[in-house]
């Protein structure tokens, strides 16, 4: 199994001069650098960071990890990173934005599902959030920024299974250039399924304004 990082956007919600992947945590590490830390612990060696914005000073934090490029990052979305991620790959692959701060069960119960999985909270979500539904077995059947009737919210963490690979990567290179990565998987829930894994008993966090990044503060202040 293989990791895939999305950090090439300019998170401008956040409004930092630098890529919001690299703010501090209470424990002195950023919000990047606790991700790969977790993915090498629960076994995923090979840890690959798509870039763009200020691609640098991700790439000087940490020279022991793969850098792929999204070229356009400023005028695409995480469609078109994720496929800069993942389109020459042939493994299992666990992904993630690189801008949520989660427990190392939310990647480990991704990595026991089985096959493709989605990360879910039941929680009440606000409009920014990506929200999503299923059927009875708990397969996704929707997953969008706009749900009717929305079970909670899916936090960006996934996973997709070498077998089924090839159809995501045609999926990503069908979605507009302004598209999240979720319309890639809205495009194939009907032939693939994709899991639920309920992780709402774990503290993950996705950051996008000042708020958030102090929430995640907040939940994550002893270091772990």
């Amino acid at each position: 199994m293989k990791a895939v990082i999305l950090a090439a956007g300019v998170g401008s919600r956040l409004g930092r001069p630098f890529p919001k992947s690299l703010s501090r945590l209470p424990s002195g590490e950023c919000i990047l650098g606790r991700q790969i830390r977790i993915l090498r612990e629960i076994g995923i060696r090979e840890v690959h960071v798509v870039v763009g914005f200020k691609k640098s000073l991700l790439m000087e934090e940490f020279p022991n990890v793969c850098f792929r490029y999204n070229p356009v990052f400023y005028i695409t979305n995480t469609s078109k990173s994720l496929l800069a991620g993942i389109e020459d790959l042939d493994d299992d692959i666990l992904w993630a934005n690189g801008d949520v701060v989660f427990d190392p069960e939310v990647a480990l119960r991704l990595m026991q599902a089985g096959g493709n999985a989605v990360a879910v909270d039941r929680k009440k979500c606000g409009e920014e959030e990506v929200k999503y539904r299923t059927d009875a077995a708990g397969f996704i059947t929707a997953i969008s920024k706009q749900v009717e009737n929305p079970e909670g919210e899916a936090v960006g963490l996934n996973l997709v299974s070498r077998g089924s690979l090839p159809d995501l990567v045609a999926a990503l290179e069908s979605c507009r250039p302004d598209d999240y990565f979720e319309r890639a998987l809205e495009m194939l829930v009907e032939k693939t399924p994709y899991r639920a894994v309920d992780i709402s008993d774990y503290r993950c966090i996705e950051v996008d304004f000042k708020g958030d990044l102090d929430e995640a503060r907040r939940l994550f202040n002893e270091g772990a």
